[in-house]
């Protein structure tokens, strides 16, 4: 049996744009609603929610019911014992917060790797291997598997060649949020110095050939990221558009 194929990656590579949204809400219910919904990618937030590692292996099956979508995975912290976990769960793609130096972007590609690139451990039946039937999956894995990591800091900024430079780094994540809060204005995602901050980053990493993505609910905004060349653009999060719909519903009546 063939690995299965990294739909994700494969855009990336063909400078393909992809739509996302964010699940943050557990089970596997609204992982199988959002992977049917037409998006490109479905990303399952381990870091800034209740779903923990052992819920993420039914979110892929669920999303897993649309062929067309690919499930980006996001671990809690930047830990080997939980990309052990979640790639052996079957994630090809994850994205990693709070990266900072190339260092910790060299060691979330080492946990990306079995010996001797890495250090991710061996086992044989998983969802991964498809319960041993992948062939060759130990020496192959590696090429199916997309790592993201997040730049969120205005350290990770003045690191940024060096960080997506370094081996193994598929893609790179700009963090609005984060970003404010180490520039000194939390939460003000749309003021004028983070929004430069970003437009420099990703200048920067399109004159480097790297793909970048973000995150945004503001329409206009998530517009004006991808006219600046967003390889891959969520616009949504599952339980905001549920709390902004009650809302809706509420004033209605």
């Amino acid at each position: 049996m063939k690995n299965p194929k990294n739909l994700f990656k494969a855009a990336l590579r063909a400078r393909k744009h992809q739509l996302g949204i964010w699940n943050t809400i557990g089970g596997n219910a609204v992982p199988e609603l959002l992977g049917g919904a037409g998006f490109d990618w479905v990303l399952i937030d381990c870091e800034h929610s209740p779903v923990e590692a052992l819920d993420v292996l039914p979110a892929l099956q669920a999303i897993a019911g649309d062929p067309t979508t690919s499930a980006v995975v996001r671990p809690a912290a930047n830990d080997p014992v939980l990309f052990k976990r979640l790639l052996d769960f079957g994630a090809q793609t994850l994205m990693v917060p709070y990266v900072q130096t190339a260092e910790e972007a060299a060691a979330a590609v080492s946990a990306m790797r079995y010996a001797p690139r890495g250090i991710r451990g061996m086992a044989g039946m998983t969802r991964a291997t498809r319960y041993g039937k992948v062939d060759d999956y130990y020496n192959i894995a590696e090429e199916e598997l997309c790592l993201i990591v997040q730049l969120e800091t205005q350290t990770a900024l003045d690191n940024l060649e060096a960080i997506s430079k370094t081996d193994g780094v598929d893609a790179v994540f700009i963090g609005p949020a984060d970003l404010s809060a180490s520039m000194g204005i939390p939460g003000q995602m749309n003021h004028p110095d983070v929004q430069s901050a970003i437009k420099e980053a990703f200048e920067r990493l399109k004159a480097m050939g790297v793909p970048y993505g973000i995150l945004t609910l503001d329409p206009d905004a998530a517009g004006s990221y991808m006219s600046q060349g967003t390889a891959f653009t969520a616009v949504g999060v599952d339980l905001a558009l549920l709390a902004d719909a009650v809302a809706t519903l509420k004033a209605r009546f």
